[in-house]
């Protein structure tokens, strides 16, 4: 009988972090819609122009989910043996870092583009972006979650570097094989 309750209380730790998740793609969905593009929201000297400063902090931040990536694996001990010390402040600073430099890129996405869906790779990203946040708020609530299955992690985890890669190639490999290597 103790089985059922438990599995009650672990499926009861996900409703908060997933409902939180769901809503805040549903709220950046609804925004994007229903705000009118301002063209232009962020811009850094030495930048030929916003779309490259987008592809360019895009990509920074892919790298450092790379760093996720691989750190989360030694942490599950998916990489042989045990993960040294120093691996668990470089997941964490690698994922605050990420999550700081796709600030930029989301303001400029959803304030100066906003969802769009004129034809599929645009629609793809508009989605990938809302779907992002979403599941990466899911995951930073379930951090802090006593009870949550231990699949849940991992899997969320997964979801946001999938994400993750996938508004990469919808915009910033579109853009650099558009561009090229520009700055």
């Amino acid at each position: 009988m103790a089985a059922p309750a438990t599995g009650r209380r672990a499926a009861g730790a996900l409703v908060v972090p997933l409902v939180a998740g769901a809503a805040v793609s549903v709220a950046l969905g609804v925004y994007g819609g229903l705000h009118t593009p301002t063209e232009v929201a962020v811009n850094l000297a030495g930048f030929s122009s916003t779309q490259s400063v987008k592809a360019w902090l895009a990509t920074v931040v892919v790298l450092l989910a790379l760093v996720q990536l691989g750190s989360a694996l030694a942490l599950y001990g998916k990489l042989g043996g045990a993960a040294p010390a120093w691996v668990a402040p470089v997941h964490r600073w690698s994922g605050r870092l990420a999550f700081l430099v796709s600030i930029p890129v989301a303001m400029h996405c959803l304030y100066a583009l906003g969802f769009q869906a004129f034809d599929l790779r645009v629609l793809l990203h508009s989605l990938l972006g809302c779907f992002f946040y979403g599941v990466f708020v899911a995951k930073m609530l379930l951090l802090r979650k006593d009870g949550a299955p231990g699949w849940s992690l991992p899997v969320l985890g997964g979801l946001v570097f999938t994400a993750l890669v996938g508004l990469w190639l919808s915009a910033s490999l579109w853009f650099f094989t558009q561009s090229g290597l520009t700055f």
